[in-house]
């Protein structure tokens, strides 16, 4: 979504704020998923076959680590270890992570605005049948499959909104929460103080595109999350989950029968095309959007 809407805008005129609820050190280095898998994604770079990572990187380093004892269930490939070196020097040298990220993008080409959260210390940690497990650790070390039971925010209630974020809720003429995991992508940002708060307060249009489709996540594991949740696995449950934060709810055409029930919220459903193949689907859907704004 985020890729479709690059497309259409100019650059001063898009801020891409990303989750970094799932940031974590391996092998010494600060590691940013999202915000990486955002910066590969708007340069060229990712691999689109994963969804994660370089395109074509090799494992070279990683099957060293190996050799000498090190865990490596987090596959990280060897361009991708530049990436998280060069951040952790950055952040050592006494850069903030907006800072970083803005260097790191610029680097690679990208001239729209991708900034971070906070850059203060969030984590995503899941209350589950094993016990405690930070984001990665279940969703990659465990792939997914214990059963959670509570989804918290570590440091959300302490952190500050980035300096990006903040200026674009002031700026910003429209709002879109893409169609991201409710619990792992949008839960973090939306727990930082006063977000939330200003979300509902914000004068622009605001719109939010459904990641369930058809009674399951498109990608990921939040309808899973959903069900152990005790939540109903449907668009209708997200959209009751953001009516305070939303003018526009975006449903996939599988899911017209459903337009009714996000009408009573006093939400506006817009009934279209959700999945996302190709670059072509993702500028389409960004351009529906972007039809929508004040």
């Amino acid at each position: 979504m985020a890729l479709g809407l690059a497309r259409c805008l100019p650059p001063d005129d898009l801020v891409i704020c990303v989750n970094t609820g799932d940031d974590e050190t391996f092998h010494g280095l600060h590691v940013s998923p999202d915000l990486d898998t955002m910066m590969y994604t708007l340069s060229g770079l990712s691999n689109q076959e994963t969804g994660w990572g370089v395109a074509g990187d090799t494992f070279t380093a990683l099957e060293m680590l190996a050799k000498f004892g090190a865990e490596t269930w987090f596959n990280l490939g060897d361009r991708d270890l530049a990436t998280h070196i060069r951040r952790t020097q950055l952040l050592s040298d006494g850069k903030t992570l907006s800072e970083v990220t803005s260097e790191l993008n610029r680097s690679l080409g990208v001239a729209h605005h991708v900034v971070p959260m906070s850059d203060d210390p969030v984590r995503t940690i899941l209350l589950t049948d094993e016990g405690e497990l930070p984001m990665q650790r279940y969703f990659v070390g465990r792939r997914a499959e214990p059963k959670v039971k509570e989804v918290r925010y570590l440091g959300a209630d302490t952190a500050t909104p980035a300096p990006g974020l903040d200026n674009a809720i002031n700026g910003a003429g429209m709002l879109v929460l893409c169609p991201s995991n409710p619990y792992l992508s949008l839960g973090p940002i939306l727990a930082l103080p006063g977000v939330r708060q200003r979300f509902q307060a914000f004068p622009g249009k605001k719109v939010c595109v459904s990641p369930i489709v058809g009674g399951d996540s498109v990608i990921g594991p939040a309808g899973k999350i959903m069900a152990e949740l005790g939540k109903q696995v449907s668009c209708v449950e997200v959209a009751r989950e953001y009516r305070d934060i939303c003018d526009v709810f975006v449903i996939d055409l599988q899911d017209r029968a459903l337009a009714p029930e996000i009408e009573e919220m006093d939400i506006t459903p817009l009934v279209t095309s959700t999945i996302m193949v190709t670059e072509e689907d993702k500028i389409a859907l960004a351009k529906e959007i972007l039809a929508l704004a004040d």
